[in-house]
Parts: structure tokens; sequence; C-alpha cells
């Protein structure tokens, strides 16, 4: 089997076409009966149970909204449950012809921000469309100003008379305890057919960037862009400060069936550790997947590097290290292992993060166009 070490520098453009769906959908309707109605009747508000999630590798949760199972908690150190509890990269799709859509959440945790993160990111939903290209089109977002629960309108004076594909995005660093999304009595809404059992979703494991940090809104996240990229569901297991790539989690990620497992925790991990623990976690993942693509993430430049040595020092030893372990996989001719390299993530201008680590929304641009088409070229 031959292997690859792929870098691929693109540019990227984007087209935007503000034309709606207008083909006809054949889904069956959720029916009004199952929605709460306000106290004068006008608003029906669907519970998010009744619709399907995307993102979940595991039914078996505590809660509808989090991203372990329930077994997890007695595997994994107490922060990793702890993160594992926020619902970052879980996402809803419907099809509704209402002229406006609300939205009512409850989130678990006071923090609603952070100093660098904003709230629309840390604790906000977010929806997007589908036009007729097909493509995703953000249309709203859900600002989240009070604790526990916030009420918004995502979109208003819409064409009634057709149906739409949306795609709404959970919070990235908050814990969700119930949405409801609100329609004007009368609207249709249904669920999306499923996807094809064939079609296997990403699985991205690593640190505080793939759990989104820190992303102006839920569906700017890299892991969420590479989503609408790929048309396919995407799993998302980052988590913040804790991206280390202990046995435990290589366990609980072979649990899973995915069409590649994608490992980005250099920047949790000092170079010493990434000698030390990238050949047992892949080697855990092989046993048990034997065929699944493992595409190993490079550290990507810290943006103030160049002025502080100790920063610079330790990107590029880790850097270094990882080459080495992954040349070691080749040599013990494990199949199917991947290697990109992560300087180009966030350009070189020095104005794609927020604090020379975490993407701004550029920055998490710039990756998912960097990565697309390795993946493609992996999984196809």
């Amino acid at each position: 089997m031959k292997q690859r070490m792929i870098q691929i520098k693109i540019g990227c453009f984007i087209i935007f076409n503000i034309m709606l769906v207008t083909g006809l959908f054949a889904e069956t309707p959720i029916p009004e009966e199952m929605a709460v109605q306000d106290s004068i009747g006008k608003i029906c508000w669907y519970n998010l149970s009744l619709f399907s999630i995307e993102g979940k590798g595991w039914t078996n949760t505590v809660n509808p909204y989090d991203r372990f199972p329930r077994t997890a908690e007695a595997l994994v150190r107490p922060p990793v449950w702890q993160l594992s509890r926020q619902s970052a990269g879980l996402c809803t799709h419907f099809i509704t012809n209402a002229e406006f859509i609300k939205v009512r959440w409850t989130v678990h945790n006071k923090e609603l921000a952070m100093n660098h993160f904003p709230a629309t990111g840390v604790s906000g939903v977010d929806l997007y469309i589908k036009t007729s290209d097909p493509q995703w089109r953000w249309a709203g977002v859900g600002r989240p100003d009070l604790f526990p629960t916030n009420e918004c309108y995502l979109v208003q004076n819409m064409d009634n008379t057709v149906k739409k594909e949306f795609l709404l995005y959970l919070p990235l660093y908050n814990q969700l305890d119930s949405l409801f999304i609100g329609l004007p009595k009368g609207a249709f809404i249904s669920k999306t057919p499923a996807r094809p059992v064939t079609e296997k979703p990403v699985v991205f494991y690593g640190t505080s960037i793939t759990q989104g940090g820190c992303a102006s809104r839920a569906g700017m996240t890299h892991v969420a862009q590479l989503g609408r990229m790929l048309n396919r569901e995407v799993i998302n297991l980052g988590f913040s400060g804790n991206g280390q790539m202990e046995p435990e989690l290589a366990r609980l990620l072979s649990e899973l069936d995915p069409a590649i497992y994608i490992i980005d925790c250099l920047p949790n991990l000092q170079p010493k550790e990434v000698s030390e623990r990238i050949v047992p976690f892949v080697t855990i993942l092989r046993n048990a997947r034997p065929l699944t693509p493992i595409l190993l993430v490079d550290t990507p430049d810290y943006s103030n590097g160049f002025l502080d040595k100790s920063r610079q020092d330790r990107m590029l030893n880790s850097r270094k290290n990882l080459l080495s372990e992954f040349n070691k996989l080749i040599s013990q001719g494990v199949p199917k292992i991947y290697y990109i390299n992560g300087k180009p993530f966030f350009g070189e201008d020095g104005e794609a993060t927020v604090d020379g680590t975490h993407p701004t929304d550029l920055g998490f641009i710039r990756q998912a166009n960097v990565m697309v088409p390795i993946i493609k070229s992996i999984i196809n």
C-alpha cells in the first residue's frame, strides 16, 4: 500500500447564489400537534428532540447533546469528560416553508463568552440555508446575552410559498440543556432524509482549535466548514487544552466507524509527548480499524512565533517529532497513514489568529481550504 505525505497549496474563491431551493420535498411533516404553542396560538415551538442530531458518534449519552457515551465518564480524565458535555459540532437539518424562524435555547454554564471568544461562538446557535447551487449560505445567528435561556428570531420575512432546507449548529463551548425551533402556526416543517449508510462520517480529534476556539459563530469552525464542503457528517471531538492522545481516547475513537480519522493534537502536547504518544495511539486505532485512513495533522505556525523564540522552538520540535513518528509508522508498514503540514494553515501575514494560536474566522477559512482537497483525495 503506497503511503503519501500530502501538502497542497490552493487558492480559493467564494461564489454566492441567493436563489433558494424551489423543488418539492417528499418528507413527512412533523405534526403541529407535537409542538408547543405560545399563549396566543401564533407560534409553534418544536423541541429539538423531534429532529435528528448530526455529529454524535454515540447515542447512549447522558444528555441528548453530549458528545461522549455515558460509559466514558469512568474512562477519561474529568476535564475531558466535562468538555465532552459541550455541544461542539452538533447540528440538525430541517425543511420548512416558514416565513420566520425563531429559536429558544437554554445553556448550562453561566460563562456565555470568554475574553477572546465571543458569546455567539461559545454559547450561540448558527443557521445556514441551502441555496440552489447547491451551497450552504449563512442565514442567521442566535446571540446569547442572558443566562440560562435566550430567545430570538434567526431569520424573518421569508417567502412562505417554497420549502427550504436549513442547517442549525449548536453552541461550541457551552452545554446545551434544551432548544426549541419556533415557526408561525400552520408552517410546514420536517426532518431531512437520513444520509446514506455508505456515506461514513469524518471524525476529528484534537484541541481547542478543533473544538472551535475562537470562531465568531458555530458554523465558522474549520470542522463545520469541512462538513459543508465535503457534504458529510463530521464528528467534532475537540477538547480544549486536553487533546493529549491518551490510550483511553484511542479506544473510544476506535468504537466509531468513520471514513477517516483526523488526529490534530500537537498544540496540546510537548515535543517529548509527541514522540511518546503518536505510535501507541495510532496502533490502537489501526488494530481496531485496519483499513480506516488516519490523517496526522501537524501544528500550525504560531503567528507571533517569529518574536517568541520559546514558542517557535516548541512548534518546530513538535513538527520534527511528528514527522519522525510518521516515518516510523511508514517504515513499520502501517497502512493508510497520512500526514499534513500545518505550516500553511493560517497564512503568513499574521492576521489569522486572535492570540497567536487560536484562529479567527479568517484562520478557520484558511485551514479548511488547505485541508479539504487533501481529505477528499484520501476518502475518495
